[in-house]
């Protein structure tokens, strides 16, 4: 991310040989500057492509007291868990007195980029933000912890810097859920996770591997499959059901696949979960309004917000060491409803 090419004010007053002070009220057409000097400073920050501090004009304090502004970068925002999450930053940013600024990457890794572009230029306080799916090259996030701008990741972390992290425990709520599923008589239990460029893929599926391996269960590799929306869940569930040694149980990475599956299982005739079980991770609401109601793993997602902004401000604040990445788990629990026996 390059950040030399942008001019502030104190570069147009090295340049010009004045104050910063002086450039400030040239750019603001004050008559305690002299017309021409005025014009000057004004020419020359047109054809440099000056873009003023919208934040640092609008919010501007002392030295000592920096504006008080978290930029905040989700994957999506529709999705349950993201606004639970966000919610939680919420609330604890505002009753610590700072405001939050928050933009979507959908998913890619070329908005991501721009979002971390605009909030450095904006002189963000810091950063809060869950990875894309999209994203393979880490070189903004790298340039931000390079520029020792306080950097938070919750639910999805990038892999290649130490930084400071709130997530939950995606390894044992996967492995307790699966358990469920064994233990209630599953035996052929369906994997749908996500790409594996994501800690928190890895970890789910690891806690379901796991979970087979513990209670006595070989891994079939036809049974994991690359699934983490409804559209697709309802898409390969079919072909999964001709299967000669179909599933008696499905596990999917979020709410929303499992709710494909439920519905796709309904619609193929089978009772559920006598002779299909289904557990998702989330619990969301979509969890209660379903029919059969869901089985499905609490993530917590307003104490995951609450605690990467209380990371976040406590390293802005000097009370959390920046040099040390803080690292915090928060744990799940299953919740059992219809959908499993």
């Amino acid at each position: 991310m390059e950040t030399s090419g942008d001019l502030t004010m104190k570069d147009i007053a090295r340049e010009l040989g004045v104050s910063v002070a002086t450039v400030s009220r040239a750019l603001k057409d004050s008559p305690s500057i002299s017309r021409a000097r005025r014009e000057m400073i004004q020419q020359y920050a047109r054809e440099h492509m000056y873009v003023p501090n919208a934040i640092a004009e609008q919010l501007r304090n002392s030295r000592k007291s920096p504006p008080k502004i978290i930029g905040v970068i989700m994957p999506e925002i529709v999705h349950y868990y993201f606004a639970t999450v966000l919610a939680g930053i919420e609330q604890e940013a505002r009753e610590r007195g700072y405001l939050i600024m928050v933009s979507t990457s959908h998913e890619q890794q070329e908005l991501e980029v721009e979002i971390c572009r605009e909030y450095y230029k904006n002189k963000v306080c810091g950063i809060i933000a869950s990875q894309a799916k999209g994203t393979v090259d880490y070189s903004h996030f790298i340039a931000l912890d390079e520029q020792k701008l306080p950097l938070v990741f919750f639910d999805r972390i990038c892999p290649a810097i130490n930084a400071s992290r709130v997530v939950v425990d995606d390894y044992m709520g996967t492995f307790k859920a699966v358990s469920h599923l064994i233990e209630s008589g599953c035996r052929r239990i369906a994997f749908y996770g996500m790409a594996p460029n994501l800690e928190i893929a890895i970890n789910r599926f690891n806690g379901y591997k796991d979970a087979l391996y513990q209670h006595g269960l070989t891994l079939d590799e036809a049974l994991v499959r690359e699934c983490d929306t409804r559209a697709e869940a309802e898409r390969i569930t079919p072909a999964m059901l001709e299967m000669p040694d179909r599933p008696d149980a499905f596990f999917a990475i979020n709410d929303d696949t499992a709710i494909g599956v439920l519905y796709t299982v309904k619609a193929h005739g089978f009772k559920i979960p006598d002779e299909i079980s289904i557990c998702g991770f989330t619990n969301s609401t979509y969890a209660m309004s379903c029919d059969p109601q869901l089985t499905s793993v609490e993530q917590n997602g307003n104490q995951v917000g609450r605690e990467a902004a209380q990371v976040l401000i406590d390293m802005v604040e000097g009370k959390l060491d920046r040099s040390h990445a803080t690292k915090r788990i928060v744990k799940t629990h299953l919740i059992v409803r219809e959908t499993t026996k």
